[in-house]
């Protein structure tokens, strides 16, 4: 999509924005239906005979390796809903209220009419339980994510960031970090999320993070993906055979693209894409190592955007200070701006006929 398209683009969000004030978020909503459920996963036995009054391990079962959905279905819901996959260190608690206390982007989308199920995936969070055995330290890393997750470089804040700076948002975002209980594999997380959309039928997907590659693979073992909204993808960025560009050295460290046969990528064609990037990302190389982890991220996900768009697929991406919106953290479904943002994914959505 050309810069003046975007820019368009920019300004129907805004004019979308006018009907959903702020005043507007504090209505009373209307949900017709709300659950949870597992799906997907599998179950592991143990050979022998469960004694009931001497339980061991034989003869019992477990199950493990199930990803976790949380769903709200408004009244008067439009056709597609939106599932909402998390990133590293992160849960489904990403997308729900916002550090400061604000709706975050489950409950906006719910407000615009979508069903909308957010997930944990499988070994994290209220899908803790993994067939295959992890050690949990407890690791100071807090700090890290703070410079990470370019909200500044610890401790201070990055200039105009979209970021509350009271203590008691900080404390909510460190203490939203959530663990790994099994390694992550992004093959596990995509089986858990086409059972899923299996089960609810065609979706749009909302991905964040490390969420981008296991997106990527849901989309092209399931027709069903009709629309991909990523948020900062920062790994997992599958090319065809062949094709991947070459490794890309920062200051933290070598990312590499992953390689599909091109059958498989080319299912990545049948449906629109977007990707957002916020601020605070250099083009040129540096030491800060926290800024630099994104340099190379962004420059990864143009190239991606390329090789979609040269096998004749529709995808985008959108670096949000050239089109007038900046502070952004990689968070920024959360950030302070969060409603302008919801803004620029509902015109898309529009845009591309998935509202």
């Amino acid at each position: 999509m050309s810069r003046a398209a975007l820019l368009t683009l920019a300004a129907t969000a805004c004019l979308f924005g006018a009907s959903m004030s702020l005043a507007q978020q504090s209505d009373p909503l209307t949900i017709a239906a709300q659950g949870s459920f597992a799906i997907g996963g599998t179950v592991v036995q143990t050979p022998g005979t469960f004694q009931n009054n001497a339980p061991m391990s034989e003869g019992q079962s477990f199950h493990g390796d199930h990803l976790y959905a949380f769903y709200q279905v408004p009244a008067d819901a439009r056709p597609l809903p939106i599932v909402m996959l998390h990133g590293a260190y992160q849960s489904g608690r990403s997308w729900e209220t916002t550090p400061d206390g604000r709706e975050g982007f489950q409950t906006l989308f719910l407000r615009r009419g979508f069903p909308v199920y957010v997930v944990d995936q499988p070994r994290r969070g209220r899908a803790g339980n993994s067939t295959v055995a992890a050690s949990i330290e407890p690791t100071p890393y807090d700090q890290l994510f703070f410079d990470q997750f370019r909200i500044g470089q610890w401790p201070d804040y990055f200039e105009g960031v979209q970021f509350d700076r009271s203590p008691e948002a900080r404390e909510q975002f460190f203490r939203s970090v959530t663990p790994n209980t099994g390694a992550f594999d992004a093959g596990l997380v995509a089986d858990g999320m086409s059972a899923l959309i299996d089960r609810i039928g065609p979706s749009i997907l909302f991905t964040h993070s490390q969420g981008g590659g296991p997106g990527w693979l849901t989309a092209i073992r399931n027709e069903d993906v009709r629309g991909i909204v990523a948020f900062e993808p920062g790994s997992g960025f599958v090319f065809p055979e062949g094709e991947a560009p070459e490794p890309m050295p920062s200051a933290a460290g070598t990312l590499s693209a992953e390689t599909v046969p091109l059958e498989d990528f080319q299912k990545l064609t049948r449906m629109p894409i977007v990707i957002y990037y916020g601020d605070n990302i250099p083009v040129e190389p540096t030491t800060e190592r926290g800024k630099d982890n994104w340099r190379v991220r962004l420059a990864m996900a143009q190239l991606w955007v390329e090789a979609v768009n040269r096998h004749g697929g529709d995808a985008t991406l959108v670096h949000l200070p050239e089109v007038g919106i900046t502070g952004n953290t990689h968070f920024m479904f959360s950030d302070l701006n969060n409603v302008e943002i919801a803004d620029q994914v509902s015109a898309f959505l529009t845009d591309k006929k998935l509202d």
